[in-house]
Protein backbone atom coordinates (compact mmCIF):
# COMPACT_ATOMS: atom_id res chain seq x y z
CA UNK A 1 0.00 0.00 0.00
CA UNK A 2 1.40 3.36 -0.93
CA UNK A 3 2.16 5.83 1.60
CA UNK A 4 -0.65 8.00 -0.36
CA UNK A 5 -0.23 11.77 0.49
CA UNK A 6 -3.56 12.61 -0.21
CA UNK A 7 -4.60 10.96 3.10
CA UNK A 8 -2.21 12.49 5.22
CA UNK A 9 -4.02 15.37 4.19
CA UNK A 10 -7.40 13.65 5.31
CA UNK A 11 -6.34 12.72 8.20
CA UNK A 12 -5.72 16.01 9.15
CA UNK A 13 -8.69 17.59 8.80
CA UNK A 14 -10.96 14.26 9.88
CA UNK A 15 -8.82 12.40 11.83
CA UNK A 16 -10.83 13.35 15.19
CA UNK A 17 -13.46 11.86 13.53
CA UNK A 18 -12.11 8.35 13.16
CA UNK A 19 -12.42 5.74 16.75
CA UNK A 20 -9.36 5.90 18.91
CA UNK A 21 -8.05 2.54 17.32
CA UNK A 22 -8.41 4.03 13.69
CA UNK A 23 -6.34 7.12 15.01
CA UNK A 24 -3.69 5.04 16.24
CA UNK A 25 -2.51 2.92 13.46
CA UNK A 26 -3.36 5.59 10.67
CA UNK A 27 -1.15 7.70 12.59
CA UNK A 28 1.36 4.64 13.22
CA UNK A 29 1.15 3.82 9.30
CA UNK A 30 0.95 7.40 7.93
CA UNK A 31 3.19 9.71 10.16
CA UNK A 32 5.50 7.44 11.73
CA UNK A 33 6.29 5.25 9.38
CA UNK A 34 5.95 1.91 10.53
CA UNK A 35 5.01 -1.34 8.63
CA UNK A 36 1.87 -3.33 9.24
CA UNK A 37 4.07 -5.78 11.29
CA UNK A 38 5.36 -3.47 13.67
CA UNK A 39 2.06 -1.60 14.09
CA UNK A 40 0.36 -5.31 14.94
CA UNK A 41 3.18 -6.03 17.33
CA UNK A 42 2.96 -2.60 19.35
CA UNK A 43 -0.91 -2.52 19.45
CA UNK A 44 -1.00 -6.72 20.13
CA UNK A 45 -3.84 -7.16 16.83
CA UNK A 46 -3.17 -9.28 13.61
CA UNK A 47 -1.32 -7.82 10.67
CA UNK A 48 -4.54 -8.26 8.74
CA UNK A 49 -6.47 -6.72 11.50
CA UNK A 50 -4.32 -3.45 10.96
CA UNK A 51 -4.61 -3.57 7.30
CA UNK A 52 -8.66 -3.57 7.94
CA UNK A 53 -8.17 -1.12 10.30
CA UNK A 54 -6.31 1.60 8.20
CA UNK A 55 -8.64 0.66 5.20
CA UNK A 56 -11.89 1.37 7.00
CA UNK A 57 -10.19 4.81 8.58
CA UNK A 58 -9.18 5.91 5.00
CA UNK A 59 -12.66 4.65 3.12
CA UNK A 60 -14.47 7.06 6.37
CA UNK A 61 -12.15 9.78 5.24
CA UNK A 62 -12.53 10.02 1.75
CA UNK A 63 -16.51 9.63 2.24
CA UNK A 64 -15.82 12.68 4.73
CA UNK A 65 -14.15 14.82 2.15
CA UNK A 66 -17.21 13.91 -0.38
CA UNK A 67 -19.64 14.95 1.73
CA UNK A 68 -17.93 17.90 3.52
CA UNK A 69 -15.32 18.90 1.39
CA UNK A 70 -13.51 20.89 4.01
CA UNK A 71 -9.86 19.94 2.29
CA UNK A 72 -11.20 20.86 -1.03
CA UNK A 73 -12.37 24.38 -0.02
CA UNK A 74 -8.96 24.57 2.45
CA UNK A 75 -7.13 24.29 -0.33
CA UNK A 76 -9.16 26.41 -2.77
CA UNK A 77 -8.78 29.76 0.15
CA UNK A 78 -4.88 28.84 0.30
CA UNK A 79 -4.31 29.03 -3.17
CA UNK A 80 -6.65 32.04 -3.46
CA UNK A 81 -4.90 33.89 -1.58
CA UNK A 82 -1.49 32.64 -2.75
CA UNK A 83 -2.45 33.99 -5.79
CA UNK A 84 -4.00 37.96 -4.66
CA UNK A 85 -0.54 37.86 -2.43
CA UNK A 86 1.17 37.28 -5.57
CA UNK A 87 -1.28 39.85 -7.65
CA UNK A 88 -0.35 42.69 -5.33
CA UNK A 89 3.70 42.02 -5.36
CA UNK A 90 3.06 41.90 -9.53
CA UNK A 91 1.31 45.43 -8.75
CA UNK A 92 3.97 46.76 -6.37
CA UNK A 93 6.79 46.02 -9.43
CA UNK A 94 4.75 47.36 -11.88
CA UNK A 95 3.98 50.30 -9.16
CA UNK A 96 7.99 50.86 -9.15
CA UNK A 97 8.75 50.63 -12.51
CA UNK A 98 6.05 52.96 -13.73
CA UNK A 99 5.01 56.38 -11.99
CA UNK A 100 5.29 55.73 -8.44
CA UNK A 101 2.50 56.12 -6.48
CA UNK A 102 2.71 56.15 -1.79
CA UNK A 103 -1.18 54.81 -2.33
CA UNK A 104 -0.55 51.83 -5.16
CA UNK A 105 2.09 50.93 -2.64
CA UNK A 106 0.39 51.28 0.19
CA UNK A 107 -2.70 49.53 -0.58
CA UNK A 108 -0.90 46.61 -2.03
CA UNK A 109 1.64 46.43 0.67
CA UNK A 110 -1.70 45.88 2.94
CA UNK A 111 -3.25 43.47 0.79
CA UNK A 112 -0.17 41.11 0.66
CA UNK A 113 -0.24 42.00 4.91
CA UNK A 114 -3.91 40.55 5.14
CA UNK A 115 -3.09 37.51 3.33
CA UNK A 116 -0.31 36.64 4.98
CA UNK A 117 -2.27 36.96 8.00
CA UNK A 118 -4.74 35.20 6.77
CA UNK A 119 -3.39 32.05 5.49
CA UNK A 120 -1.55 31.25 9.16
CA UNK A 121 -5.07 31.41 10.39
Amino acid sequence: MPKNMEIIWLFDFYGDMLTEKQRNVVELYYEEDLSLAEIAENQNITRQGVRDSIKRAEAQMIEMEERLHLAARFRGMRDGLEAIRQAAQDIQMLNDRTRYSREIDDRSKRIIQLAEELRER
